[in-house]
């Protein structure tokens, strides 16, 4: 009997090596998990691949930009197939380390790193930000919506000037000017994609000015702005994941960036044998890599008109005829 058990074991193991024979390891932005963002939803997708795929996965969460270097070749060396790193600082390291270690795949996002084992994956924020932006400046001066003031002016809050947050800056502001030239649009910058009392308190400057509607592209630190346009009974806008659900009713829509998907078709191609470095992935509007959320909390806040006015935009800019300006090229 227990020969039989201990051939049983040696199966059980044999069969859980073969269904975790490819590692993958993903290196979070600076903010860490916990972020109800960016960071999240990457590691939301690599748990799904981890428990779809059965791959094995480790997270880590650098204490500052310049560890990445350190960690990109210890976790080659350790064996790991699939290396993503979310950090933007991340770039020339990545263009030092890939030579290195040729059998090693690593994967980038919102940006692009020309190296032969290196896979590229970037979005269209500056499409679906232009969406927000357009609703915005349709919102803010309808006297009808509660959450509204007289004064048509709108904001948005970045964490760092950096080209990928200025993506979203940008494609916003083209949207609102897209339906309003006269509107508004204040803007700022956190320094932080952790600091959601930084994020709080420039958020109540902006208000006290007048907005009443702001953009939060600034990661954890965006958690202070939804917070501070709930309590002024104002809107928010959230980015990256569905944030509608932090502020009901108060978050007037998100700008998602579906990072989940990313990473486990990435997960999912590696499983297959079929990822290939030396390639860069665009995901937009017309493949739902980035949208509006469905505005499940104010919706009906919101007249009909606004909704297909942004359905008519979105069809434009997905056709061509609308071109946003992407400055992160």
């Amino acid at each position: 009997m227990a020969l039989v058990v201990f051939s049983t074991s040696l199966v059980f193991l044999s069969q859980t090596v073969k269904a975790a024979d490819k590692k993958v390891a993903l290196i979070t932005s600076m903010g860490g998990l916990g972020d109800k963002s960016f960071n999240d939803m990457a590691a939301k997708g690599l748990e799904k691949a981890k428990k779809e795929l059965g791959i094995e996965s480790k997270i880590i969460e650098p204490g500052a930009v310049t560890e990445g270097e350190r960690y990109l070749s210890s976790l080659a060396r350790m064996g790991y197939d699939l290396v993503l790193t979310l950090e933007y600082g991340h770039a020339d390291m990545v263009e030092r380390v890939a030579p290195q270690f040729p059998e090693t795949t690593f994967g980038v996002f919102n940006l692009v790193v020309d190296q032969p084992n290196v896979v590229s994956v970037v979005f269209k924020e500056h499409d679906a930000s232009f969406l927000a932006g357009a609703l915005a400046a349709m919102v803010t001066k309808d006297s009808n919506i509660e959450e509204t003031n007289e004064e048509k002016i709108i904001g948005v809050i970045g964490g760092v000037d950096s080209p990928g947050i200025n993506k979203f800056l940008v494609g916003y502001e083209e949207g609102a000017h897209y339906v309003d030239k006269d509107v508004k649009v204040l803007s700022s910058y956190a320094n932080s994609f952790d600091d959601p009392s930084t994020g709080r308190e420039l958020s109540l400057v902006q208000m006290n000015r007048g907005a009443d509607i702001i953009f939060q592209v600034a990661g954890a630190t965006g958690q202070g702005i939804i917070e501070a346009a709930a309590q002024k009974d104002k809107f928010s806008i959230g980015v990256d994941a569905d944030q509608d659900y932090m502020a009901k009713g108060n978050v007037l829509t998100s700008v998602m960036k579906r990072m989940d998907i990313a990473v486990y078709d990435l997960c999912q191609k590696l499983n297959n044998e079929s990822l290939e470095g030396g390639q860069s992935i665009s995901l937009g509007l017309e493949d739902k890599g980035v949208s509006l959320s469905e505005m499940k909390y104010t919706r009906e806040k919101i007249p009909e008109k606004y909704i297909n006015k942004i359905d008519e935009i979105k069809e434009k800019i997905i056709n061509g005829e609308i071109k946003v300006t992407n400055v992160a090229k």
